[in-house]
């Protein structure tokens, strides 16, 4: 059995540690809102976008641009999006996971990888995997200017034919206690049959220039959200793990005391024996 002093300094670490991971807990918390909030204001408008875009495309001419253009796929670019730093439950693990046995599927030496988050970055280069370009330390001062600069690098990948294909796996936001692992194809711009309505719209200018108009800021507004759910749901999984670790560093003080308590008891009983013992043999 382990000596009090042994068991004492454990039971003083694991408050330490406990503390941490409170602050931690509530750091998540607050950041976890204000990302949710700037997520659901930014999806209305995704949304909305995407039907119109998914309405006009069975009438215009793809060749009309070259966003649009579908090719026959022998490259591909994976843009894998991830968090700067762990504590974060299986958050990256489930990320990292998904896109290497995708791109395992397909055949590293035909992918392109795009890495946001410094996770994936060493994760794949590690790995000796084809990185293109990496992003991290920007999580904190996120806004859009920063997604459009990462978009149209992205974006010129597959403008220049280097990729006939791109496609996107981040975490979708669910609730707080929930993330989906998502893997869609960001380009060329496909048709989704569920996003289509029979309704019939008049459009002024004519259905090219709007398509021409509105492309560039689809995609825009989806590398956008990307980034808003993919920081939503770190900030909710760092929330969630620091308050399973808080828990668990209460059963595990709970233990410690515990055994401490029996330990010292102990120590009682042995020393109570030996002063007895020794009162006994003076007697003799």
């Amino acid at each position: 059995m382990a000596n009090l002093k042994d068991i004492r300094d454990r039971i003083k670490s694991v408050k330490s540690i406990q503390k941490v991971t409170k602050a931690m807990k509530m750091v998540a918390a607050a950041k976890m809102r204000r990302a949710q909030e700037n997520m659901e204001k930014a999806r209305p408008y995704n949304h909305r976008l995407v039907e119109i875009i998914q309405h006009l495309l069975p009438s215009v001419e793809r060749s009309m641009l070259p966003l649009l253009e579908i090719r026959e796929v022998k490259r591909i670019a994976y843009v894998v999006v991830t968090s700067d730093r762990g504590l974060a439950g299986s958050f990256n693990s489930s990320i990292l996971r998904k896109a290497h046995n995708d791109i395992d599927e397909f055949g590293k030496q035909n992918v392109d990888i795009f890495c946001i988050g410094k996770k994936a970055k060493d994760y794949f280069k590690s790995r000796k995997y084809n990185i293109i370009e990496s992003y991290s330390d920007f999580w904190s001062d996120l806004n859009f200017n920063q997604s459009m600069k990462i978009g149209s690098t992205i974006i010129n990948h597959f403008l220049d034919l280097s990729v006939d294909e791109i496609r996107v796996t981040y975490n979708e936001f669910v609730n707080v206690a929930t993330q989906a692992t998502v893997s869609e194809k960001l380009l060329p711009i496909e048709l989704n049959d569920d996003e289509l309505s029979d309704t019939d719209f008049l459009y002024e200018p004519s259905k090219d220039k709007i398509v021409k108009s509105l492309i560039p800021r689809y995609l825009n507004a989806q590398v956008w959200k990307y980034l808003l759910e993919s920081y939503a749901s770190e900030q909710a999984a760092r929330m969630v793990a620091m308050e399973n670790a808080t828990t668990n560093s209460e059963d595990m003080i709970k233990n410690l005391t515990l055994e401490f308590n029996k330990a010292r008891q102990a120590a009682i009983t042995t020393e109570m024996l030996e002063i007895v013992s020794g009162a006994e043999a003076l007697k003799e």
